[in-house]
């Protein structure tokens, strides 16, 4: 069994919350706490230590206790962006990511990403969730060895920006979670007001 002291965890906070009205959607309340501190605190239960993706108030941030540390490439380039700042930060052989938005998530996401990515021999273990009657990926939940840091630099300097697209090239396995509403996330303020009320 991969140990929770192998894998440390981040928490994607990077984005320009477009959908939010251009908000830094990590620090927007939810039951008294920002978004982030929400994820990070759940995602801390999981993991041996932890980190968060953050491009702004980056000493709002960092008052959460943990590593702070921005996109390594310029022009807020998307999730990739945050998976390769957090394999460039990590000191363990696997690195777990959760976006900020989504504070509900399992409390047994990482035990079973590490239990699936460890039976299939897969590189990358990510959640997936059943939505309108299909299997719908969630690819910001996701598990993956600290070695592929590399195959992502590559990915990204030949100007890719799509997680399937780079998930793809790995040996990868999709792991089906029951609760879909566990991964409720807060795109909108109107997200935002549901989950409030959840």
């Amino acid at each position: 069994m991969i140990s929770p002291d192998d894998i440390t965890g981040l928490v994607l906070a990077g984005g320009r919350g477009s959908r939010m009205g251009g908000v830094d959607k990590g620090l927007q309340n939810h039951l008294g706490m920002p978004l982030a501190l929400h994820a990070l605190m759940r995602l801390q239960l999981q993991v041996g230590s932890s980190m968060i993706n953050a491009n702004r108030n980056l000493s709002a941030y960092e008052s959460m206790g943990v590593p702070v540390w921005p996109d390594a490439v310029p022009d807020y380039a998307g999730p990739l962006a945050g998976f390769l700042t957090g394999l460039e930060r990590c000191e363990t052989p696997y690195l777990v990511t959760v976006p900020c938005d989504t504070p509900n998530f399992p409390l047994d996401l990482v035990e079973r990403l590490a239990a699936a990515l460890e039976a299939a021999d897969a590189e990358i273990a990510m959640a997936s969730t059943m939505e309108e009657g299909r299997m719908q990926v969630q690819p910001v939940f996701c598990l993956m060895q600290s070695g592929l840091m590399e195959s992502l630099v590559r990915f990204i300097q030949g100007g890719q920006r799509k997680i399937d697209r780079w998930t793809g090239q790995h040996r990868c396995i999709e792991v089906p979670f029951d609760d879909a509403a566990a991964f409720f996330n807060a795109n909108t303020l109107a997200d935002l007001q549901q989950l409030q009320s959840k």
